[in-house]
């Protein structure tokens, strides 16, 4: 049982990136980064090609070329080829894997603060790894970075990816005070780790990163089979997470914390042949925003924000129009699903449903769920569909209506007489429900649907709310306009 729920929920994972639309460019990227430090005959065209495709990847490897760790080559490096020459395949491969993570990460970043809050944990975690191995006799910074936030990535996904997910374990974690891995894996059937290994199997990353990421303890005796290379690898990946972990733990003094870190540096210093000392008083600098380019302190400044907003509340309204903002700023010739998935998690964030489904309309007029956001929504999906011939329904008059329309009482005999005959088998535990259509080119072309199982939860949906609601639905039908409805595809 365990075991299809850990393929059913991994399954998921990939599909909801993909439908996210720039997952599989960040999968391209990867693979054919691989593929060039794989490749035997050391042709670095096609290395130089990905590097040369973004400007700040390149500017990023020309200066670590012409840093002072290379100056004996001549120092002055202008161009991709010659810097490939001086830092070597593995290296530049490995930057650029490890840019290639966190610039996917940075731009997809939902505005939610906790999953930001674990995007910079990891670029905090990162910059621990850098800063440990600059002195290190193996001169493998970029492929120990890598190895780092790889070691984070199980958890990024499913922040970024699996938001309902995240919530539920993360509620879990703090009403049992266990860490969000137990229960990650408590809860799902899969730990962030083996989702991690996944990604790292799924981009055919090396097998040294492979092995580098994995969960290691320093004081244990080597078993003498795992190259010293790679212990060094899972000594620093370690140490750099948990040393991130001391420094964004929650409700810790400086004392306390300084105490967490020489603990730390002392286990790991062996393993890492640096003086605990040392390790402790680079760890305890990294706090200081000039050392730490700044990570640290967003962290706090989103954790202030965070806190602003528990004591404040944030009204739906306003959340909606964040959203709204967020919609507004992205070109009409975005595809389908990345905008879906916006206003999808906008609409379920902003009134706290259990879930939502956006369908759209098909060639063969048809009206088919294509998204769904909330607990066990996904396998409903492939059920979801109605036809756009006219019945006498809730449904149809949504489709027909200029506006959306919300349903307060689901349960209502009169209602009832109104629903679908499809709703029930899916939609049964529903007890209140909001239609909202999208129009294009004087035709619907997508709904949103939104409800609330738990009647506790019901509530009623004020002017402004919809007036926001309607407004989203309107911004959406702009990347509908540029396209055939007919021949609209959500990727």
């Amino acid at each position: 049982m365990a075991s299809n729920s850990k393929a059913e929920l991994l399954d998921k994972l990939w599909k909801r990136m993909s439908e996210r639309g720039d997952f599989p460019m960040l999968s391209q990227a990867l693979r054919t980064t691989v593929s060039a430090m794989s490749d035997d005959d050391l042709d670095f065209t096609a290395l130089v090609q990905v590097v040369l495709s973004d400007f700040g990847l390149t500017q990023k490897v020309l200066r670590l070329a012409n840093s002072a760790m290379y100056i004996s080559f001549g120092g002055n490096i202008t161009t991709v080829t010659r810097a490939l020459m001086v830092l070597g395949m593995d290296a530049v491969g490995h930057l650029v894997v490890g840019l290639k993570l966190v610039d996917h990460f940075h731009q997809s970043a939902p505005r939610r603060i906790d999953a930001k809050l674990e995007l910079n944990r990891t670029l905090l975690s990162g910059a621990v790894a850098r800063q440990v191995t600059e002195s290190s006799e193996f001169r493998a910074s970029e492929e120990a970075v890598v190895c780092t936030l790889m070691r984070q990535i199980g958890k990024l996904l499913v922040a970024f990816y699996l938001e309902t997910e995240w919530d539920q374990l993360r509620r879990k974690a703090a009403a049992e005070e266990i860490s969000d891995s137990l229960a990650c894996g408590a809860l799902l059937g899969v730990t962030f780790e083996e989702i991690g290994n996944e990604a790292a199997d799924r981009w055919h990353l090396p097998h040294t990163i492979r092995q580098g990421m994995q969960t290691s303890d320093p004081l244990a005796t080597p078993d003498g089979k795992t190259p010293r290379h790679v212990l060094w690898l899972q000594a620093v990946t370690n140490y750099s997470t948990e040393v991130a972990d001391a420094l964004t733990a929650l409700n810790v003094d400086q004392t306390h914390r300084e105490t967490a870190l020489n603990e730390i540096a002392h286990r790991y210093s062996h393993a890492l042949s640096t003086d605990a000392s040392t390790l402790a008083a680079m760890s305890l600098a990294l706090a200081n925003e000039e050392t730490s380019d700044g990570v640290m302190r967003e962290i706090v400044e989103l954790r202030a924000d965070a806190d602003a907003i528990a004591r404040a509340g944030v009204s739906a309204e306003a959340r909606i129009g964040a959203s709204l903002t967020d919609l507004r700023a992205m070109p009409s010739k975005n595809s389908l699903g990345p905008v879906l998935a916006l206003a999808s998690e906008a609409v379920l964030a902003g009134l706290s449903f259990s879930r939502t489904v956006v369908f759209v309309r098909q060639a063969n007029e048809e009206f088919q769920a294509r998204i769904g956001l909330g607990p066990g929504v996904e396998a409903l999906l492939p059920a979801l569909t109605f036809s756009t011939a006219f019945q006498p329904d809730v449904f149809h008059l949504a489709i027909a209506n200029p506006v959306g329309i919300f349903i307060e009482n689901a349960r209502d005999p009169r209602i009832d007489a109104r629903l679908p005959k499809w709703f029930k088998p899916s939609f049964g535990d529903a007890h209140a429900f909001v239609l909202l259509p999208v129009k294009a080119n004087g035709i619907t072309v997508a709904m949103l649907y939104g409800d609330w199982t738990v009647q506790q939860h019901v509530r009623k949906i004020t002017q402004p709310e919809m007036a926001a609601l309607n407004e989203l639905m309107r911004e959406l039908s702009r990347f509908f306009k540029n396209a055939d409805w007919k021949e609209v595809e959500l990727i």
